[in-house]
Formats: structure tokens, C-alpha cells, sequence
């Protein structure tokens, strides 16, 4: 198991790396310590936990104490081995319909093996390193199949709620309500009633007694309260039967169909997988917006899904239900203060003293409450903020069919439909294209907006023909992708009306330049007082901006070698002899005048819309972005945003005078603060970039001589991360794959960390982290490489990590 560990995985590992030479051996002195916040975060996940391990057993049809083996594998297996040290594993509402499935098809002791099989291939999966992909799952796809989940649950547990016995599907459920209410239980609905109650108000007390009462979790209040009260009122009722543990049934054979066990495995390692990568996610997250905590240690998702499979290995073996990563338990750990995995670890030491010592109090417990409990926590599936986010991105049909097929066929079945749609939505997105002609002040123009492919030359060909012989035609393409058919009906159509008299102008709508074959030059002349593409230009389709260096011929040399036709991209950003204007740039008005009438003509009338939206509107952006005034960083480039989503400050250096340290000049600290309170973002990125003039200054300046610039008196703000730097007891930040190529390059890196640190000075930045309603984040962008790296946290280190496509498929 350990050979499957990513090197530098294991903590004693770290520790022996990090001890220093010629010094006693680490094992003979060190002591193992708890901190207070672990051991009290223990104690709260704990007082949730039980209940709700109870209530999810209850649900599946499982020994209740089933429930209670995967709890306490799930923190002390997994909370050890697991990659996520603040992520809490146990018995997870989202595979209750799954073992419920298995124990009705196969019997408890086969869903046991098929627990334990599913463990193998997670570990297997963990060796494979395929965690991260297996992320690239669409939100649609996770976010229905929970709903679907929780609404199977609610449905179940109704019955026992109103007294009687759930049914084996969603439509029998169904089908047999009317008939359950004709037949209601009023003690067990008077419980369940009760214990309702008390989740939905114990969060809304209100006052300073509210403040302290809510610190005990609702769940365990509504479960034991609702016990005192059916036992001071004498309510006769089935309650929770834990047998002896002697008699407790561990895993068998497994005896079934090899179809029906294989698709069986294949169900519990998705659900398990997905729930468990997706929560570590999301744990990062809440950690790292914790206020004054220590830096979080970013989750190592292979070994979580290493870990993942050795707890099922383990709990199904002794009889378990299968084990993920538990939202609900994972958050109140975050919330709690927990520091390291040790909390995970001492709640599932917990878990096993409350299974040997408090069974009497345990069997008091009406099933009711712990039906109540779980219907509660399987409506919450159904979340309204996903079906929000996912009608915003346009895949409500994936989540809805995913949900449907989930409540109506199974698992399984309902996430291969939403596979299914999600394939046939991308499908359907990439081949519809709109291809439109009309004629103005004599001009014939055939606008296409999408993605022009074979399934799209029909089309494009009657357009194209729409236009008369002679006449002067402009193609407008805004899409990003053409394919060779569409190309050669393009060009032969081009041709053939050039032949006849006619003109074309083939351009790209978003970019304003003309489109040529990747490779090969139009031989378009320059019109328009814009420089054309033969011998004068190279300007490719993914040109994104106007104000670019072409790449212009450069004159013989008199030597007479022979003369180089092309300027290199380092040339074109070499500045130019002074009073010489550079080649490729007009004269500034006139350059300033071409681009605000390109504007007016192209971009315009493409986003008019959308600006006349957002001033009625006003502006709402989620993201506060802090950068340099260097003109070669693009933040709407790098961010693939548009108008509306960024609210961006830019100063020489990105730097961010901590409080108090303005010296007259408060516009940075009015910005975050207007940034934070009134446009309350979701977000600040502070991102520094290769070749930083203004890091090359700080390098170069001598420490205490006096500022008596403009310039000078502004850098003085990124002295502290001129002494970061040189202070060698400070961690250096460091590039993901690579060391720093040079000073400047780790200065730039240290800069973006220390200014972050600034930042959290902010009194309103600290409010909203404190709130959990904001995030930081640390961006570099090499200028050069044109690639973007993200600060991720590690143990005590910093580490930009590259951002790839799959990232962002995440």
C-alpha cells in the first residue's frame, strides 16, 4: 500500500527531511501532541457524527451498527492515510440509495464484499494517479445525481417519519403514500415533527444565548431532544436495536450475478470517488478563506483516493457501510478550527468508545427522529444555489435528466444518461451555427457566429451564393474554430467571385482581423489605412488584441547576404532608436484614433447589449483583481473575462500598501475597500508577472537611501518583500517544475505572497475572510511563456502551480 504513496507524501518522511544533521534521532525525544482546536473540533464532529451515522444505516437497511464501523474507519483509517487532513470520511447520505440497492439485491454480507472491491479498485485507481481526472466530471452530472440522491432519501424515510416502512424504489414510495397517511402513526409523527423542528431553528436563535447555544451541533440537539422527549412522555415507539457485537455479521463471498456485482463495484467506486475528490476540493477552499489560520496544506488527491480505499477495504471488511468524504462533518471540522488531521483521528477514536460504552444510552433513540434527521439531510441535497449556477451555464437539461434517471432507474443508470446529454449538449453547442446575409449601403455582408464545421457548408454555400457577382461581400466569422470543408468552400467561393469582378473581405468579428489559413498569407492589399498581410503583415486569426506588433519585412542589408524577410517576436518588442516611431505602431493620436474606430465598427455593436445591461444593472463583478501597469499583462486576456466580471487595480509593482502606511495615498486601500464592502466580491487576486520593472528597481535600489521621487516614494511599499527575500530563515516561494530563472523572477514570486499578506491586513479584507465570504489568491504570469501559475499552499512552502487545461476543466 505504501509503495502506492506520491513521494514526499508520508509526514515521518517530511519530518526526517526537514531534521537537521548531526542531531539526535527524531523517534527517542518526540512526543506526540494534540493542539486545543484539534481535540475540540474532534468533540463537535464527533456529536454529529453519531446521530447521522446511526440515521444513514437506518436508511440503508444496514445493522445500525454498520454505521458506526464506517464512522470510526472512516476518521481513524482515512483521517491517517488520507491526503486531505481536514476532510472527515464516514457513512455519506449520497451512497445510501446505492447500498440500499445492494443489500436488497444481494444481502448485507455480498454488499460487504462489493464494499471491500470497491475499495480495491479505488487503491488501484490511487496507483494509476487518475484523481485529478477523474474531477473533469461535469458539476451538472455530481450535482444531479446528489439531488436525485436526496430526493430517493426524503421520499424513503417519509415512511418511517409517518410510522410505517419504506418501500424498495422511489415510484413504489410513491404509490404507497396515500395509503401511509390514511394509516399515520401520530407518536412517530409528533417525533419527527419535533426533530424537524429543531434543525430548522437551533441555527436562528437569536441573542448572545443564541451565540452559545448554537455552538452545540442542531443535529445532535434535535436527535437527544426529541428522545427526552418520547421517554418523559411514555411514547411507545420502535427505537434504535444495536445487537451484540457478537453477533455483528462481517463480509462474505460475494454471491450474485458477475454482471450485476461488477456494475454493483463500478457504482460504489464512482459515487465514492467523485464525492470524496470533490469534497477535498472544497475543504481547500474553506481553509484557506479561514481568517489568522495557519497556512493549509493544498489536498494530495491521489493519496485521498488512496486513503478513501483503504478505509473501504477496511470497513467493509469488518462489516461497514462504505466510506466517503462527508460534507456536512467535513465543514464543521473547518468551522470547529481544526489544524491537521489529528481531529479526523481522535473523532473516530470517539466513534469507538461511544459504540462500546454508550449502547444503553444509543437503544433510547426512536427511529422517527433518526428518519427525520436523514430526510432532512436529503432534502438539503436538493440544493438551490447549484440549480441556480447550473440553468446560469446553460446545463439545467443534464442536471435535470441526471436527477430524473437517478430517482426513476438508479444510480448508475441516471449518471450514464447525464453522461449521455452532457455529450450530446457539447455536441449540439459545437455544430449550431447561424449563418445570416444582408446588404447595406451596397455592401453584402454573411455573418457566422459559431463554430463553422462540414455539418455547417450546406449553409454557408446558400448564403454565400445569396451574394451577386460583382459586388463587394465581407464575411464576418466569430467563432474560434474552423474545419478544413468549411475552409475550402470558403476559399473556392472566394476565388471564384474575386475571378468575377467582386471583392471579399474575410474577417474575425471579435478580433477585427482579417482570417488567413494557419500558414499561409492572403494576399488581401492593406485597405482601410490598415496594413495588409502580404509582405507587410502576419497577423494570424488568434490575434485577440489591436494594439499588436506586426511582423514586418525588414530591409536588405547593404553587406548583401541575403535579407531577412520576417522580424522575430523578440524584435518586434525591442524598442525602437529614439524619435524613430516603432515599426508596426502608427503615430500615437493617429494609432489611438484607428483603435477607438475599429471599436465603433466591430466590437461595438457585439456588445452593446451587454453594456447597455450592465448600466442599467450597474456593475456586479466577482473578482477584485490586482495587478502591474505593465501594458504586456492583459487581464481580461489571461482571465478569459469580458465587461462586468473584473473589478481590476493597477500601480507599478502590484503592490498593496499594508494600513497606515499609505504616505497620502489611500487609492489602493479605497479600492479594496469599495471592492469589498460595496461590491461585495467573491474574491482578490494579486498577480505579479515575469520581467517586473518595478522589482528590478527594488533589487537594485540601496537599503536606507532616501525616496525623493514620485517612483521612490511608491516602491518603498515593496520593501517588505525586498527583506522576505533576503531573510534566509523565510520560506522563498518557488515555480512549480523549475527553480526561479534569476533574482528578479523570485522577487516577483515573493512580492505576490507578501502582498497577499498586506491584503489580509485590510480590516475589511479580515471581516469578509472571517465570514467565510471572500478568498484570496496568488497569480504569476510569464510575459515570455504566456503562462499563468497558481499559488497553491503546501506544508510550509509556497509553490506556484502551472495552470493546465485540466484545471480548468475542474
Amino acid at each position: 500500500m505504501s509503495a502506492c504513496l506520491p513521494a514526499g507524501a508520508t509526514e515521518s518522511a517530511h519530518t526526517e527531511r526537514a531534521h537537521p544533521p548531526h542531531s539526535p534521532p527524531p523517534g527517542r525525544s518526540r512526543r506526540f501532541r494534540v493542539a486545543g482546536a484539534d481535540l475540540s473540533a474532534a468533540v463537535a464532529v464527533f456529536l454529529i457524527a453519531l446521530p447521522l451515522s446511526l440515521g444513514i444505516a437506518l436508511a440503508t437497511g444496514a445493522p445500525l451498527q454498520a454505521g458506526l464501523v464506517a464512522a470510526a474507519v472512516g476518521g481513524l483509517v482515512a483521517g491517517r492515510l488520507g491526503g486531505s487532513p481536514l476532510q472527515v470520511s464516514g457513512p455519506a447520505a449520497g451512497l445510501t440509495v446505492v447500498t440500499a440497492d445492494l443489500i436488497h439485491q444481494y444481502g448485507w454480507r455480498t454488499t460487504c464484499a462489493v464494499t471491500v472491491l470497491a475499495g480495491l479498485a479505488q487503491l488501484g485507481l490511487a496507483c494509476l494517479r487518475v484523481a485529478r481526472a477523474a474531477l473533469a466530471v461535469s458539476p451538472a452530472i455530481v450535482h444531479g445525481m446528489l439531488a436525485g440522491i436526496g430526493v430517493t432519501i426524503a421520499v424513503a424515510q417519509a415512511h418511517i417519519v409517518l410510522g410505517g416502512e419504506p418501500q424498495s424504489s422511489v415510484p413504489d414510495n410513491l404509490r404507497a403514500l396515500p395509503a401511509q397517511l390514511a394509516r399515520l402513526d401520530p407518536a412517530a409523527l409528533a417525533v419527527s415533527v419535533l426533530t424537524l423542528a429543531v434543525l430548522l431553528l437551533w441555527p436562528r436563535m437569536p441573542g448572545r444565548a443564541g451565540h452559545l447555544l448554537r455552538r452545540m451541533p442542531a443535529a445532535l440537539v434535535a436527535v437527544a431532544g426529541a428522545t427526552a422527549v418520547a421517554a418523559a412522555a411514555g411514547l411507545v415507539l420502535p427505537v434504535v436495536d444495536l445487537p451484540s457485537w457478537h453477533s455483528h455479521a462481517l463480509a462474505g463471498l460475494p454471491d450474485g450475478p458477475v454482471l450485476g456485482l461488477v456494475a454493483a463495484v463500478l457504482t460504489t467506486t464512482l459515487v465514492c470517488s467523485v464525492q470524496s475528490l470533490l469534497g477535498a476540493t472544497a475543504v481547500d477552499k474553506l481553509a484557506a478563506a479561514r481568517p489568522g489560520a495557519p497556512s493549509p496544506v493544498r489536498s494530495d488527491l491521489d493519496r485521498e483516493l488512496l486513503g478513501q480505499g483503504a478505509a473501504n477495504v477496511v470497513s467493509g471488511t469488518l462489516g461497514g457501510l462504505p466510506v466517503a468524504g462527508v460534507a456536512v462533518r467535513s465543514t464543521a471540522n473547518v468551522h470547529a478550527g481544526a489544524i491537521s488531521r489529528n481531529a479526523t483521528i481522535i473523532h473516530g477514536v470517539l466513534v469507538v468508545a461511544a459504540a462500546l460504552v454508550l449502547v444503553p444510552l444509543l437503544e433510547l433513540i426512536p427511529l422517527a427522529a433518526l428518519a427525520a434527521l436523514v430526510m432532512a439531510v436529503g432534502l438539503r441535497m436538493v440544493s438551490l444555489h447549484h440549480i441556480r449556477t447550473v440553468t446560469r451555464h446553460r446545463e439545467v437539461l443534464v442536471y435535470a435528466v441526471t436527477a430524473l434517471g437517478v430517482i426513476s432507474l438508479g444510480v448508475l443508470e441516471g449518471v450514464a444518461l447525464g453522461i449521455a446529454v452532457a455529450v450530446g449538449v457539447a455536441l449540439h453547442r459545437l455544430t449550431r451555427t447561424r449563418i445570416t446575409h444582408e446588404e447595406e449601403s451596397g455592401v453584402h455582408h454573411v455573418h457566422v457566429r459559431g463554430q463553422l464545421t462540414f455539418l455547417a457548408v450546406p449553409r454557408l454555400s446558400r448564403a454565400l451564393h445569396l451574394v451577386p457577382q460583382g459586388t463587394d461581400a465581407v464575411v464576418s466569422l466569430n467563432g474560434s474554430f474552423m474545419d478544413h470543408a468549411a475552409y475550402e468552400t470558403l476559399q473556392d467561393w472566394q476565388n471564384t467571385h474575386t475571378a468575377r469582378g467582386g471583392t471579399v473581405e474575410i474577417t474575425g468579428r471579435r478580433s477585427g482581423v482579417r482570417i488567413a489559413e494557419p500558414g499561409a498569407l492572403s494576399t488581401e492589399p492593406a485597405h482601410d489605412g490598415e496594413p495588409g498581410t502580404t509582405g507587410d503583415c502576419r497577423c494570424r486569426p488568434w490575434t485577440a488584441w489591436r494594439n499588436h506588433q506586426c511582423e514586418r519585412p525588414s530591409p536588405a542589408p547593404d553587406t548583401g547576404d541575403r535579407p531577412d524577410t520576417t522580424r522575430t517576436s523578440a524584435d518586434a518588442h525591442r524598442p525602437a532608436d529614439p524619435g524613430t516611431p516603432a515599426r508596426g505602431h502608427a503615430p500615437g493620436g493617429r494609432q489611438l484614433v484607428r483603435g477607438l474606430s475599429t471599436f465603433q465598427r466591430r466590437t461595438a455593436p457585439l456588445v452593446r447589449g451587454e453594456l447597455a445591461r450592465l448600466a442599467r444593472e450597474g456593475q456586479q463583478p466577482s473578482q477584485l483583481f490586482l495587478t502591474c501597469a505593465d501594458s504586456r499583462v492583459v487581464t481580461s486576456m489571461i482571465t478569459s473575462s469580458g465587461p462586468g466580471d473584473l473589478f481590476v487595480v493597477r500601480n507599478v509593482g502590484n503592490l498593496v500598501p499594508p494600513p497606515g502606511a499609505e504616505s497620502g495615498d489611500d487609492s489602493v486601500a479605497a479600492a479594496i475597500e469599495y471592492a469589498v464592502d460595496v461590491l461585495a466580491v467573491r474574491s482578490i487576486t494579486v498577480c505579479g508577472h515575469s520581467g517586473c520593472g518595478a522589482m528590478q528597481a527594488l533589487l537594485g535600489s540601496r537599503p536606507g537611501s532616501p525616496a525623493v521621487t514620485p517612483l521612490g516614494r511608491w516602491l518603498r511599499h515593496g520593501g517588505p518583500s525586498l527583506e522576505r527575500l533576503r531573510d534566509p530563515g523565510a520560506p522563498a516561494p518557488r515555480l512549480a517544475g523549475r527553480a526561479p530563472a534569476d533574482d528578479v523572477e523570485q522577487l516577483c514570486l515573493t512580492n505576490v505572497v507578501q502582498q497577499l499578506e498586506h491584503l489580509r491586513a485590510h480590516e475589511s479584507v479580515a471581516r469578509a475572510l472571517e465570514k467565510g465570504t471572500l478568498e484570496l489568491h496568488g497569480v504569476y504570469f510569464h510575459v515570455g511563456e504566456a503562462q499563468a501559475y497558481l499559488l497553491a499552499e503546501q506544508e510550509e512552502e509556497r509553490v506556484f502551480d502551472r495552470v493546465r487545461e485540466v484545471d480548468l476543466a475542474v
